[in-house]
């Protein structure tokens, strides 16, 4: 974590969003990414009726085993009361404090994080993967299950195929629409922070198992929704 904090949490709407228009011009889209030797994947739940956000982290070796199959070498969940209600475009100053606290907790610090959550493909840049990646200072990459910006043509049929994500009146690539399985509805990835969309796009090709999702996010999914019963 570095040592100087990015900016107050205590903000109003208004507040929140004139921040976002500063942060966007600080998110970096070509890549600065150390040798991975660990990445993680991080998502974002809630309990209590929204009152308790839960950030879970799981922290991966890389490169994986033979047939694909990861080493989880740290799993983490941290809890804390929820700091804002759900605005649409501000999803990041809801879940990102949870996330930082999750991160305080891990002995292992990846090289790259994958985060469940828009990157740059946000109205304003600055989605939950870019907030997180400027935070923590490290490479990050969104990887979403809907669309919240932009327009695209629908993907090819096999895993693999994408199509860009585009938006604003100069059609600006600002992610792709992966088809990460056969005949199941597409991904959205988008880089963070620290990352560019084609090295996006490649981790988490590299990263797809058998599910629609990749493996970091998929494992972090399952903490963070409580499926993984362990914690």
């Amino acid at each position: 974590m570095p040592d100087t904090a990015l900016h107050d949490w205590n903000l109003a709407p208004k507040e929140a969003i004139a921040l976002q228009k500063r942060l966007t011009g600080r998110v970096e889209r070509e890549d600065r990414l150390d040798s991975v030797r660990h990445l993680a994947g991080v998502d974002i739940g809630f309990e209590q009726d929204g009152a308790i956000t839960r950030a879970a982290v799981v922290v991966l070796a890389w490169p994986p085993e033979d047939k694909g199959t990861f080493t989880v070498v740290e799993r983490v969940v941290h809890r804390e009361p929820t700091r804002m209600p759900y605005v649409p475009g501000l999803l990041s100053f809801r879940e990102v404090p949870a996330a930082l606290g999750a991160f305080e907790k891990l002995t292992t610090r990846p090289q790259l994080v994958m985060v469940d959550g828009q990157g740059i493909a946000h109205p304003r840049r600055v989605g939950v993967a870019s907030h997180l990646g400027l935070w923590l200072d490290l490479p990050t990459i969104g990887v979403a299950k809907t669309r919240l910006c932009g327009r695209h043509e629908e993907p090819g049929p096999a895993r693999g195929d994408w199509v860009p994500l585009v938006d604003g009146p100069d059609d600006e690539t600002i992610g792709a629409v992966l088809r990460s399985r056969p005949r199941v509805k597409p991904i959205f990835v988008s880089p963070g922070h620290r990352v560019a969309l084609a090295t996006a796009l490649d981790w988490v090709v590299a990263c797809l198992g058998r599910t629609k999702l990749p493996e970091p996010t998929r494992l972090a999914d399952r903490l963070a929704s409580r499926r993984d019963q362990r914690y």
